[in-house]
């Protein structure tokens, strides 16, 4: 029997994690709405123009 090559394994997973994540920030810059994450169902997203989609405000420097 085979042995599992836990190494591809792991790859695989890192570039499915780094695939999601470009496409969620081209997704950000393009001003389009959020998927909802995975067990999140459409009711309990926030509804469009919330406070959270307010951009933050910057730190102060000094």
């Amino acid at each position: 029997m085979a042995t599992p090559n836990y190494s591809y394994e792991k790859r695989q997973r890192e570039l499915a994690k780094k695939r999601k994540k470009e496409e969620k920030a081209a997704r950000k810059a393009a001003g389009l709405a959020p998927l909802p994450e995975d067990g999140e169902s459409d009711g309990d997203a926030a509804p469009e123009g919330s406070a959270s989609d307010a951009p933050a405000a910057e730190p102060p420097t000094a």
